[in-house]
Order: structure tokens, then sequence, then C-alpha cells
């Protein structure tokens, strides 16, 4: 049963919608340990102050804001707690937008919500204005000591919420923003939607995988038992582009020619993958 981040109420006028708040997703890699090569034991890290030339211990440690070269400002972790936004209850609605005019750049991280039983009607009600709007609703909400401000939309049949970046978190690219427009011929950008037409396919993001964490997966299931044999993989040649046009012919042509692709069976592969491990 997924835990849940958050407990309170949606604020919208003099409705109050009492909800639950859980991760919609958490990014998954493959972790490893430190381990000693000789003995095959995991290694401890100490903690070691170059000055007084000994391991020091946690409890003797405290946060240090860098000033200027090796200064430090020292901040305990009581002076930050009280920095810290109170705890709230009630996420109150700012106000509604279009969803067409928030950039997803300012996406964070991502929250299904549940409605409690006595706030099913109003949810469904502020899910169902939402969806006949196209819009979504931009809130405030303390999460994990911090005031955030996210936005809500409506997410197949409920709610869910975005944390939203500050502008001051958006990066800002000089490279990016400061990129010299370049002129096509009249026929470019045709050539180019007719190819991307013929790639244009509904999203299914099932047929898509991680392929460098199953290589990692074999590897170590290989090295339970004999060596691995490291696959040789082709590598893609790409020829400097000369003339646009012919580029994009060919590009189509071969497009025309190749046979549709099937979606790779991921939930086969992962049964399969489960069934040799419970073995």
């Amino acid at each position: 049963m997924a835990s849940t981040v958050w407990k309170g109420y949606i604020s919208f006028g003099l409705i109050s919608v009492p909800i639950r708040l859980y991760v919609a997703g958490r990014g998954h890699h493959v972790s490893f340990n430190q381990v000693h090569a000789v003995c095959g034991t995991r290694i401890r890290q100490q903690l070691y102050c170059p000055h007084c030339q000994r391991v020091v211990g946690r409890s003797e440690l405290v946060k240090g804001y860098p000033v200027s070269g090796d200064e430090f400002v020292q901040v305990t972790n009581e002076e930050l707690r009280a920095l810290e936004a109170q705890s709230s209850e009630t996420m109150e609605i700012l106000q509604f937008v279009k969803l067409a005019e928030v950039d997803p750049l300012y996406f964070q991280t991502s929250y299904f919500s549940v409605a409690e039983e006595p706030g099913r009607r109003g949810y469904a009600l502020i899910r169902q204005g939402m969806e006949h709007l196209d819009a979504g609703a931009i809130a405030k909400i303390t999460l994990h000591l911090r005031g955030q401000i996210v936005m809500i939309r409506p997410y197949r049949q409920g709610l869910v919420l975005h944390t939203l970046y500050y502008p001051e978190e958006i990066r800002a690219v000089a490279e990016f923003e400061n990129q010299p427009e370049v002129e096509t011929r009249t026929a470019e950008p045709e050539l180019a939607e007719q190819f991307m037409k013929q790639l244009m396919a509904d999203f299914d993001p099932e047929q898509y995988r991680d392929e460098y964490e199953a290589r990692v997966d074999r590897l170590i299931e290989s090295r339970q038992g004999e060596a691995p044999v490291p696959a040789k993989r082709p590598k893609k040649k790409l020829a400097p582009v000369i003339d646009l046009m012919k580029a994009l012919k060919k590009s189509l042509a071969q497009q025309e020619k190749a046979p549709p692709k099937k979606p790779p069976q991921r939930a086969a592969a992962a049964a399969a993958h489960r069934s040799k491990q419970a073995s």
C-alpha cells in the first residue's frame, strides 16, 4: 500500500475537499556499494578534519555556509528549523490558469491526489470544472516543511499535482538563449513535416525501458555464475549533412521501405526476469 505524503484539504472558496497525496513517480537506478576488492567487505567512510588531524564524530558537526575562501558562517539545525514553513493542512487555490499557459519546464515533482469519502463530490466538481475549461489551479501548500507553489490539473479520473520551480530556480543558459536564427529553404520544412508524420504515433510509455539497467541486471546475473561476455554494439556512423534536402528525401524513402516497428515486450521480459530470479 502506498504511503501518504500529505493529508489535508483543498480550499476552493467555501468548499474544502479532504484529500491525500501520493508520489506519482520516483527515479530508479541500479545502486552499488563501495567494496574492498581484496576481501570483498563493504568499506566504511570516516569524517576527517585536516586542521585537527583526527577523525571526528557526527555530533561535532555543524552546517557552514561558505563566505570567502575557507571562511564559513556556522548555522545550527535548531536555527534552520526555526525558519521552516509551518505545517499546514490546507492547500489554498490562488487562481485558475489555462493549462497551455504553464510551461512544463516549471514542473518539478508529480503527486496523485485521492479524495476522502466526505469530499468526493467536491473533488469531482473541481475536476469536471477544470476539464470543461481546460484549466489548472495554482495553489500553495507546505510540503516537507517548505512552502511550495503547485499546479493542480485533471488527469484521468482524478487530480494530479505538480510542484513548480520558482522562477529563480530555472537556469539561464546563454548558449541556449543566444542561438542564431537560421533560414531554411522553402521546401525543407514541408519535407521535414512529411518525415515527422510518418513517425507520428500515440504515446505509449510501456514501449520504452531503461536499456542500461537491463544490461546491468544481465551483468550481475552472469557474475553470479560464469564470467560475462560483453555484447558488441555496432557504432552508428553519422555522415555530415551536406545537402539538407537530399538527407530529408533519403530519410523519407528509408522510412517508407522500413517495416513497422513492434513495441518491445516489456511485460513479458519483466515476468521472465522475475521468474528467473525466483528460481
